[in-house]
């Protein structure tokens, strides 16, 4: 049964949560026993990347929605990790999802790849760059035809490419 005091917690952890406060970072973006073509040590990372890139990419923190200025970019061109420099989008497949997000209904050909992510007390697909292994967002079965898949992808995550 739970008391007064910790359905209150439990009330304001979820409207933090809602309100787009970031989430708890879970520890380096590379799974245990995975590797990349693309590694760097923690050092070069934090030197190669804003603190708010290291946050994300490596540490799997998710950015405050509607804040990544890539969230309305619409010229062509090609989406890029913001780690490595590895293509992942194409901006014709860019759309807006109204989450305050850059969104993609499919990624290029074999340039992300994704695993179960449980935190937050929930069981989602995370989705990486394969050539680095930085965290990217999150992939959701409610997009836009044809693939009706969404790319929830974190704009700090990305590089644009103009065409």
């Amino acid at each position: 049964m739970l008391s007064r005091r910790s359905t209150l917690g439990l009330g304001l952890a979820a409207a933090a949560a809602w309100a787009g406060a970031r989430t708890i970072p879970r520890g380096d973006a590379a799974a245990p026993g995975e590797t990349f073509p693309f590694a760097l040590s923690d050092a070069e990372w934090r030197a190669r990347l804003s603190p708010e890139q290291y946050a994300v990419l490596r540490r799997e923190d998710t950015e405050r929605p509607y804040t990544s200025p890539l969230n309305g970019e619409k010229r062509p061109g090609i989406f890029a990790c913001a780690g490595c420099g590895q293509p992942l989008f194409r901006s014709d497949v860019k759309y807006d999802s109204r989450t305050g997000w850059p969104s993609f209904w499919t990624a290029i050909d074999k340039a992300v790849g994704s695993r179960q992510d449980r935190s937050l007390g929930m069981v989602r697909t995370e989705v990486h760059c394969s050539n680095c292994g930085g965290h990217l967002g999150h992939l959701f079965p409610d997009g836009p035809p044809p693939t009706g898949l969404r790319y929830c992808i974190n704009g700090l995550a990305l590089a644009f490419q103009p065409a």
